[in-house]
Formats: structure tokens, sequence, C-alpha cells
């Protein structure tokens, strides 16, 4: 099965922690960063990492970026130099970018040539935006110990109109849902119908899965992707 392939362009804390994560789920990444300090502290973590301005679009070109399944660009001072980059790399046919904004006047940019997915600072780590990436069923998570995450996720397609004992969530992928939370309409304080979230509590076994439902899990890591898996 062939890996993966992510470039992390800027390795300050948030950019190190994504590419070290990536790197350690078995993805193949190159990192990049203009501070060769950087890529100093990272070479031993990643398949490759190279010195260079990711501004330069000459350089860029010689990295097969375009071979790349997404481009985190993570550059946290210069949005200037941020801004270039993506649009290099869009310009390179990368299929996904995820950009980091800091402030509502950044994201509306980022917005306005294309970027699709955007991060802030204030309310993502590192190590939570690497595991979507590997898998984008997965919404947040909470790691704990012995290998143990408690995983927010879309419930896959293959389990949509079945319910948890059918889907054999214990004796087949050794998971246990917590809860779930699925949209219900209702009306807002302006009298206009709207899709609400609720949470319907614990489930028991005859819970069944519908479409658009988030199901909060709790298993290994392993697990869990296998069981997003199901289509």
């Amino acid at each position: 099965m062939n890996k993966n392939k992510y470039a992390v362009i800027g390795l300050g804390q948030f950019g190190m922690a994504i590419a070290k994560k990536l790197s350690n789920r078995g993805a193949e990444v190159i990192a990049i960063d203009n501070n060769e300090q950087h890529i100093m502290a990272v070479k031993d973590h990643v398949a490759y990492a190279v010195t260079l301005d990711s501004t330069d679009k000459n350089a860029l070109e010689t990295q097969g970026l375009e071979e790349m399944d997404a481009a985190v660009v993570a550059i946290g001072e210069d949005f200037e130099a941020l801004l270039l980059t993506v649009v290099y790399i869009k310009e390179l046919g990368v299929p996904r970018v995820i950009a980091r904004a800091h402030g509502p006047q950044q994201r509306m940019i980022l917005e306005k040539i294309g970027v699709e997915e955007i991060l802030s600072p204030e309310d993502e780590v590192g190590t939570v935006v690497a595991e979507r990436l590997i898998n984008p069923n997965i919404l947040t998570f909470m790691q704990l110990p012995d290998d143990y995450e408690i995983v927010e996720i879309k419930a896959p397609k293959g389990v949509w109109g079945r319910n948890l004992e059918n889907i054999g969530l214990r004796d087949k992928y050794k998971l246990t849902v917590i809860t779930i939370k699925r949209a219900f309409p209702e009306k807002d304080k302006d009298g206009e119908m709207v899709m609400a979230q609720h949470v319907l509590g614990v489930p028991s076994s005859h819970t069944e899965i519908e479409e658009n439902d988030t199901l909060m899990v709790f298993g290994r890591i392993n697990d869990i992707e296998k069981f997003c898996d199901i289509n």
C-alpha cells in the first residue's frame, strides 16, 4: 500500500508538531523551512527536509510537491510569505492545501484565494491537525495513556442505517461508542427553521446510526481508522 505523502512548510512549533506526528503515523513527509536550524531539528524525523525560501517558485518546483496528497502551510509570522507559498503550491496542483491564519482578516484573504481548510492557532493543535490530515473523518481527538484515544468522527457510510449491535463495534473493532451527536430541525430565536446538533446520551446496542451522525468513540487509533474505512 502506498504511503500518504504530505508537505509541511514552516517549521515553528506548530508545523514541527504536524510534521513529526504525520511521520510517526507512517506518512511520507517533506519538511520545508528557510531556517536551517529548524531543518536540522526535524531531518531525523521525516523522509526529507530541505532549507529553502518557499516564496521562490522555482525552488518549490524542484521539490516534487505535485506528488503530495496535501500540503500544510504553517508559516507563522510573515503572512505575505504564507500567501505567496499557498498560491504557488496551488498552481503546482497540490490537491489539498491547508493554511494557518492569524485573525479574521487573514482568514478572509485565504478564503478569497480558494483555501478551504484554514487553521487558527488558538483552536488547533499540531497533533490534532496531523490526525485529521491522515483521516478526514476524524474531527477531534484526545490522547490517553497506553495508545488509547477518545475521538470524534463522522459516521462512516458503511454504518448508516445499522445499529451498534449489528455493526459489531466491540467484537469486530474493539471500540466503544460513548455518545452520538445528531442534528434535529428546530426554530431559532428568529423563528427560522435550522438544524441544531444535540447529544443523544449513552447509546444502547439497538441505537441506529444515521447519515450525518457524529460519533464519540473510545479505542486505539488503529482500530478507529479501520472503522472509519467502512464504506
